[in-house]
């Protein structure tokens, strides 16, 4: 899937999705084997830079999401959008697709 370019300063998510910053993948192997971009696959964590309002109930109100800014994440493999603003790389995805908070 190709990567969603933007020429905008800010991004605000809606509802319960987020905008996570992509950690850099892994450029060797374990046994020190450099790997060329075509055999690197996605990273799957990534920190949190904004969070939407939270998912609106039924009743009218907000439940909030949560994850919070500053969060490390670990998310679904083919989960979200991928955004590219200047260099760095950032996926949107639904509060739903992230697996785990990691330290």
């Amino acid at each position: 899937m190709a990567a969603v370019t933007l020429n905008v300063s800010t991004v605000k998510p809606l509802g319960d999705r987020v905008f996570i910053k992509i950690s850099a993948s892994e450029e060797k192997t374990a046994g020190g084997i450099l790997l060329p971009d075509s055999a690197k696959e996605k990273p799957q964590i990534g920190e949190i830079v904004q969070v939407g309002d939270g998912k609106r109930n039924d009743d009218g109100t907000r439940q909030a999401v949560d994850v919070k800014v500053g969060d490390k994440v670990l998310y679904s493999k083919y989960a979200g959008t991928d955004i590219k603003l200047g260099e760095e790389e950032y996926v949107l995805l639904s509060e739903k697709d992230i697996l785990a908070v990691v330290s």
